[in-house]
Order: C-alpha cells, then structure tokens, then sequence
C-alpha cells in the first residue's frame, strides 16, 4: 500500500502544476465581496496605524517636565476628543482627553482620570508619572509599507477589518474554483423520498457541497449519474469542460469493473491507489481534459477523511492558498488502541478535560462519529495506545480555514 506522505506528496505536486497556470487569473472586487477568497497579491499598507499618537485611556494629557515631587494642580487648557485635531498643550496646563484622541503636540504622557482630583476648571495630577504613559504611538500597530497579509491568504471576516483599517477598499482576488461532484450507484436515494429495500439515502453528495461551500468553492452538482457507462461519460465531460475538480464518490476501488473507473480511463487517465490509511484506503486520482478527477470511498466516514487529508489540500493549493495544511497538535489520550500493522488511523475522537476521549464506534459508515467528534487522532502505523500516550490531534476546525 502506497504510505499517505507519498499519496499526498503526488497529488500536491499535481496542484502546484495547475497552480502556476492559474494564477494569473484574478479579479479586484470590493471588501464588501471579499470574505473567504483568496487574495492574488500582497496587500500594503500606505499609512501607519495608529496614524498619531493617541490616548490609551480617558484622562488627562500633561508634559511631565512639569511635574514637581508632589501632585501638581494644573488648568485644564483645552478637551480633546477623538477624531478632533488638538492644539498644541500650553506650558503648565493639562487637556481634558478621551480614548483615541490624538495627543496634543508638547504632551508626553495621559494620566487616566481615576488617578486625578477635578477642582472647577483645575486637575490635580499625581507625581511621578512616567514619560509615555498610556500612549499609544504613531505606527504601533502598523507602519507605512508593511505587508499586512500575503499572496494566498485567504480573508477572514478580522482581515476584512484589517483591510478597512488602512483605507483598502478593493483588493484583487482569485477566482473562486468550480467543482464538479456526482455520485454514482443505484442504491442511492435523494432525502426527502421513500426507501425501498436495499436502498440508501444519498448523504455524501450532501457532505461534500457543503464542504465545497464552507470552503468558498463554485460547485457544479451533478447529483445522481445513471448507472451506465454512456450516462457516466456524458456527466464527466460536461465536468470537465465546466469545472476545475472533478469528485465522485463509491464505486471506484481496486478490481471493481464499475462505470466510473471505465469512463474516466476511457477520457483521460486514472491512477487508484490502495493507501495505508483507515479509513479511506481505495482512493482514484487522475484527469480529464487534463481537469483533476478525485474518486472516493463511497462509505460517507472515508468520504469524509479522504476529502480532508487529500482533496481539501489540493484545492487550496489549486486555488492559491498558502495554508492548506492543518495544523497539529500534542494532545493526551485516555483510552487504548490496538496496534494497526499496516495502516495509519485516523480516530475521530473528542476534547474532555484536556484530553482526548475515543468516539466509541469507529466504524466508516457511522457518519454520525464526524458530527460529535472533535477532531482527528492519529495513530502511526504499527503504533499501540494506552491511557496517558500523547498522540497527534488536529481539529475539524483546522480543515475549514
């Protein structure tokens, strides 16, 4: 069995190859628009944030060159609040000034105004107050020509905020890919209808759009291809001419003689590796028209993994994205495991107490383990766990960024 770095280790170098094509496809669209896309270049920034010195605190802004070893009484000479310009501070006097506000010239420090006395139109000011106290300076955030966000990151709602912040209005973006998915197999059944005998509903179409969608993905739903090799050929071109991705699901494993594994050979090239994964181990890779084809396990926990570990990284890279891969961490466990010899599992277990709690059943047609499951524990191969082992854990959450 091929070892999943390998598997993987192919499929990205697929991704960087249509990568480099496309990256000179972008579009500039406004920040209004630009939530979960992914940025074609760096973003700048052409001002310094804070743009002045300005108030952490309301208080009172002084020069403590006049401060004496006692507390000094001061007039206050003047209220400056946010987004008003102040005079410059007149000798011996304090100003009246709100959080934001932008420090008057000749004031070098704020003394917050629970530490002052008010006495009419004077205020009482401790001594010893230290030279850019609660000043926030020009630039601490940051300064004119900072790159603020790199080429392939991909916006969040905070770096929308970020944007604004500096007067970025636009900003240019890749477009977003289309993905084709169809499924195959005539137990299938839509939601919403009836079962008969030997029928099933159609979860994994329904899993994989809304990944797609979470993922700020075009998706072309081609839903349910009749089970002949004529229908599966028409779907896949039509895929193909339309779309970036190509996924299926069920039927494509080794030594079956099914529609879609035909079909896809026929109009392009397939490769269908057995990987040293659980769950997940049949899983088709290739292209058509020279557009990427991914043929998943049909039993929805494999269609879930192999979507994360492989065609999620693949899509982000395709799209441009520089972090499409998650991060993992060093988490303890409280149960044990039995060595696998020949695969390297992939557990979906929960968070408790600062540990890692196994979800009873493992099994990869149990869908409902993804949904009240945390994340997913690896275990390497040939590896046994035992209460207090530490193990690799990496969150569903890290798998949408």
């Amino acid at each position: 069995m091929l070892s999943i770095n390998d598997a993987l280790h192919q499929v990205l170098e697929q991704a960087k190859k249509i990568r480099e094509k496309r990256e000179a496809i972008a579009n500039t669209v406004s920040i209004d628009n630009a939530l979960g896309l992914t940025l074609a270049c760096d973003q700048i920034s052409t001002i310094d944030v804070p743009p002045a010195d300005n108030s952490a605190m309301d208080g009172y802004a002084i020069n403590t060159r006049t401060l004496g070893d006692n507390p000094t009484k001061m007039i206050v000479s003047q209220t400056v609040a946010a987004g008003h310009a102040p005079q410059a501070l007149s000798d011996a006097t304090a100003a009246r000034i709100f959080t934001g506000a932008e420090i008057p010239a000749n004031a070098d420090a704020v003394v917050m105004q629970e530490q002052c006395e008010v006495q009419g139109d004077h205020v009482v000011v401790p001594a010893n107050i230290p030279v850019q106290n609660n000043i926030r300076k020009q630039g601490q955030d940051i300064k004119t020509g900072d790159c603020i966000l790199k080429q392939g990151h991909r916006l969040r709602p905070q770096d929308i905020g970020l944007l604004a912040s500096i007067g970025i209005a636009k900003v240019s973006v890749y477009q977003p890919l289309t993905v084709a998915i169809l499924s195959t197999g005539d137990e299938l059944v839509e939601p919403g209808n009836t079962l008969s005998s030997g029928k099933i509903f159609n979860s994994n179409r329904y899993l994989l759009k809304g990944f797609l969608q979470k993922l700020n993905f075009n998706v072309l739903d081609l839903g349910v291809v009749e089970d002949t090799l004529a229908a599966t050929k028409a779907s896949l071109k039509k895929a193909a001419s339309s779309a970036d991705c190509i996924i299926s699901t069920g039927g494509v494993s080794v030594g079956d003689e099914d529609h879609v594994k035909n079909a896809v050979t026929e109009l392009g090239s397939l490769d269908v590796w057995r990987i040293a994964l659980k769950p997940g181990k049949p899983l088709a890779f290739g292209a058509i028209d020279n557009t990427p084809f991914f043929g998943l396990p049909g039993n929805p926990v494999s269609t879930f993994v192999t979507f994360l570990l492989f065609v999620k990284p693949f899509l982000s890279l395709q799209q441009g994205q520089n972090n499409h891969k998650p991060k993992a961490m060093q988490m303890k466990v409280n149960f044990s495991n039995k060595a696998n010899p020949k695969r390297q599992e992939y557990i979906r277990v929960k968070f408790n107490n600062g540990e890692l709690e196994l979800f009873p059943n493992q099994s990869s047609g149990v869908l409902s383990s993804v949904v009240q499951a945390d994340g997913l524990g690896v275990i390497p191969i040939g590896q046994a766990i035992k209460p207090g082992d530490t193990i690799e854990y990496i969150s569903f959450d890290e798998f949408y960024r």
